[in-house]
Parts: C-alpha cells; sequence; structure tokens
C-alpha cells in the first residue's frame, strides 16, 4: 500500500496495515487516501474527509475506532504528531528557539492573517441577520466547550449588559438541559473552532426541535456543526485543526461576537444605553 520510497507513518500505517484485510470497501478507501496523504488529514474535517473519500461520516468514525482510537479527531492528532511533530500541536510557526519577542511578533502576525482571512469569508448578510435573532430573541443560549468557553462567557457579558436576556454554559449536560427549556422564541448561539463538537451539536438538535433558532460560529470550511445551524458564520485561520488551543481564531470569534453585539446596542435605542449604564451603576461598589 505505502508508495516506493516513501517514510511510513510511524503509527497510523501500522495500525492500517494489520486492519486493512478485514476493512469493507468504503474504510478501504479511507485507509488508501490516509497513506497516500499523509501531511493533509490533520486539515481535514470528518466532512470533508468523507467528501474526499467517498465514505459516509459514520464510516469514518468506525474506520477511526477500527485502528483504536476514541474517534476521528483522535485519529487525527495521533497522524498530525507523526508528520508535523509535536512542536506542531502547540503552534504551526512557533519554533523552541524563539524569544518572547519573536513569538510576540509570529502571535500577532497571525491574529491579523486571520483577521483579514475571515473578513473575506464572513457572508455580511448571514452575520446581520444573526444579530437581528439575537436581537429579537426571547432568551439567547450561548454554549462553547474548551476552548470555546472563553467565548461564550465573554458573549454573554456583552449581551448581557446590553439588556438581554442571555445564558452561557461550558458544560455538557447543562447545555442540554437549558436547551430542552427553550421555544420558537428563543436562539441558541454555539461556538466552536473546529465545528465538530459531538457535545455541542446535540444541544443544538434538543434546541432545534423545541423550535429554537441555531447560530453558529466556526472555522471556515465544510463542518458538522453546519447541519445543525439555521445560520454559519465562519472565521478562517491558518490553525490546523489539531492544534491542542486555538489562539488566533478566538480573536476572530471575539470579533464577530463584538459586531454583533454593537449591531443591537445601537438598535435597541435608549433601552440598551439605560441597562449598560444601569449595570455600569450597579458596579461601582466593585471598585476602589
Amino acid at each position: 500500500m505505502t508508495e516506493k520510497g516513501k517514510a511510513p507513518i510511524n503509527g497510523i500505517e501500522l495500525r492500517i496495515k494489520s486492519m486493512y484485510p478485514n476493512m469493507g470497501s468504503a474504510e478501504k478507501k479511507v485507509a488508501d487516501w490516509i497513506v497516500k496523504n499523509p501531511g493533509a488529514v490533520a486539515d481535514k474535517s470528518i466532512v470533508e474527509l468523507a467528501s474526499l473519500t467517498g465514505a459516509s461520516e459514520a464510516t469514518i468514525a468506525r474506520f477511526s475506532r477500527r485502528l483504536g482510537y476514541g474517534g476521528f479527531q483522535e485519529m487525527k492528532i495521533s497522524v498530525a504528531k507523526d508528520t508535523a511533530g509535536e512542536s506542531k500541536i502547540i503552534h504551526e510557526k512557533v519554533q523552541r528557539s524563539d524569544t518572547c519577542s519573536e513569538i510576540f511578533t509570529k502571535v500577532v502576525s497571525g491574529i491579523d492573517e486571520t483577521l483579514m482571512h475571515t473578513r473575506r469569508v464572513l457572508d455580511p448578510e448571514k452575520l446581520q441577520t444573526a444579530a437581528e435573532l439575537i436581537h429579537n430573541a426571547r432568551k439567547v443560549l450561548i454554549i462553547g466547550l474548551g476552548a470555546s468557553a472563553s467565548v461564550t462567557m465573554d458573549a454573554a457579558h456583552k449581551f448581557l449588559r446590553e439588556g438581554i436576556d442571555c445564558t452561557y454554559s461550558s458544560d455538557n449536560h447543562m447545555q442540554i438541559i437549558l436547551a430542552s427549556h427553550l421555544s420558537e422564541k428563543d436562539v441558541v448561539l454555539a461556538i466552536s473552532h473546529s465545528g465538530a463538537s459531538k457535545d455541542i451539536m446535540e444541544a443544538m438538535d434538543v434546541a432545534r426541535s423545541c423550535g429554537a433558532k441555531t447560530i453558529s460560529i466556526s472555522n471556515y470550511g465544510k463542518n458538522p456543526i453546519e447541519k445543525y445551524s439555521d445560520i454559519s458564520l465562519h472565521t478562517a485561520s491558518d490553525e490546523t485543526q489539531f492544534r491542542n488551543l486555538a489562539l488566533s481564531s478566538r480573536i476572530a470569534q471575539l470579533s464577530i461576537i463584538d459586531t454583533m453585539y454593537l449591531y443591537i446596542a445601537m438598535r435597541r435605542d435608549r433601552s440598551a444605553l439605560s441597562a449598560i449604564n444601569k449595570v455600569e451603576s450597579a458596579l461601582t461598589t466593585k471598585k476602589v
């Protein structure tokens, strides 16, 4: 299966070779593609890999488990470690020998590029529709896990300040509970850089079954979360989807949140300003 002269993939190729005879035809297509394109696996979502191989998402998930991984994401991380090295799991451009100043320059450069690319891929009509939905919602539930949890808290912090009835959660059980109490008058804002978080999609599915509208913010590309989204907003970051912690993409997500916050504040007449001033007045006792 491996092309002559091609260096083997340390872990996954051995697993594929041992399991290959027992695989179905669809799984073999996935296996062949990965062996031929090991360096490209880390940048692909499960939806994109399904499209490239002609296999279903369920087949790819089953293929990952057959090889002994917990799922597709775990398999991607393993391939990334083998092909790109452990350091790439932290950051694609930062080297061990870099000084703090050099790292800062690379981080800022990454943020600049991400914001520029996000501006190009972000659909302005969808952005405005999302802001209008939040503006007119009875309740807004904001959900995210892991690195996205801080963005959900920031979003809730801003929307609450302008008087929107808003709740956020970064607990997968609470997300389901809160989603089950929503109605057609409510909105869910889901934040997931990978767009592949199973727990987030389950909460969105519950919310939609209750009639609520769903908005997602994820990285540009074909992601599973779009199936559960009435409106999909995208960031565009060069961060690979196997990195342990999204960095510059988080800034792009916050920029989208800030944009919707300002749009809503400008359209809530004096009520938003009154709510903001009321909060500021209440918080004065917290400052020396």
